[in-house]
């Protein structure tokens, strides 16, 4: 133990561990943008193909008249849908609250709703399995077989709700992107209808535009200019919009959208009164964040910066006493 800590004081080590994690945070710095791929086209295209489906699917409704016609996706194909079937998950866990789950998450179609099914069961016959596995082989624990075995099956329940916890987080992740781009959308569609361009081209080139800064956005603006096209009314577009990310300011934004088409009131006015409030909204809750940081950075001080200042103030003291000695 002597040696080892002789070892880490020295000079000459601290230097070199300095230098490589310096090192090593510099490569990660310059790799990580490189590695990062451009999802920006590849989203765009799947909006435009579900724009095309959507209204491929307008048209048969007003050719056959038959408001219970299929969603927007062919139903999936393959094992998943296979085993759904034959195990009637549909009846348990197929219901407009899952389906507006995904959508809230940015699974649309049919086929995100059969692999949640599929997960929802297969997840806790894989963590059961890989628990047994852990404990009875990898691990190769003291205790008694039922106990393992008990340990097992608490994993599998876990996995049981994975599906969910899963979906939350998708959830999560994508309202604070679309929080954070929206504010400044609003501005430029705002800019947009000023400018004389009709709500439905207003909302393609800001969906165009907000892809640079929140794809989550763009998807969600590029489906509302497809439904403003194809859908009868106006309002059931914006009303969609509204459920389909289910922020409160982007409620608010289309609730003020349909009042300003109902009684003709003009749109940029509705518009430039709720950027303002979603602008408000946004610094309140970075202020909150902030006024939140200090207490937050308490422990990590204590755990770690306050050790390493230690470190390098009394180092030097501490190395020349030994040496004197």
């Amino acid at each position: 133990m002597a040696e080892f800590i002789d070892m880490i004081m020295q000079p000459k080590f601290l230097f070199g561990l300095s230098a490589a994690v310096g090192v090593f945070a510099t490569v990660l710095t310059i790799l990580i943008p490189l590695l990062a791929r451009d999802r920006t086209k590849q989203r765009m295209k799947v909006m435009a193909i579900e724009r095309n489906e959507m209204r491929a699917q307008r048209l048969a409704e007003l050719a056959q008249s038959d408001r219970g016609s299929g969603g927007l996706r062919q139903k999936p194909k393959g094992y998943m849908k296979q085993i759904v079937d034959q195990l009637d998950l549909r009846a348990k866990f197929d219901n407009d609250e899952l389906r507006h789950k995904l959508k809230m998450a940015g699974f649309r179609g049919q086929s995100p709703v059969v692999t949640y099914m599929f997960f929802r069961v297969a997840m806790p016959i894989v963590m059961f399995l890989g628990a047994l596995l852990y404990v009875f082989v990898i691990a190769k624990l003291d205790h008694p077989p039922m106990i393992k075995v008990l340990m097992a099956l608490a994993v599998g329940l876990l996995g049981y709700y994975m599906p969910n916890v899963y979906i939350s987080n998708a959830i999560s992740k994508r309202q604070a992107s679309i929080k954070l781009a929206f504010p400044d959308a609003l501005d430029m569609l705002l800019i947009c209808v000023q400018s004389g361009m009709s709500v439905e081209a207003a909302f393609g080139k800001v969906a165009t535009e907000s892809a640079k800064t929140s794809l989550e956005l763009a998807e969600e603006l590029q489906l509302t200019t497809a439904e403003l096209n194809f859908l009868p009314e106006r309002r059931m577009a914006f009303e969609n919009l509204g459920n389909r990310t289910g922020i409160p300011g982007v409620k608010s934004v289309a609730t003020a959208l349909i009042q300003a088409e109902r009684y003709g009131t003009p749109v940029s006015q509705a518009l430039r009164v709720m950027a303002q409030e979603n602008r408000d909204i946004r610094m309140g809750e970075a202020e909150a964040k902030a006024a939140a940081l200090p207490p937050k950075l308490t422990v990590p001080m204590i755990l770690f910066f306050l050790p390493v200042l230690f470190l390098v103030i009394l180092g030097p003291v501490a190395i020349s006493v030994w040496k004197m000695n």
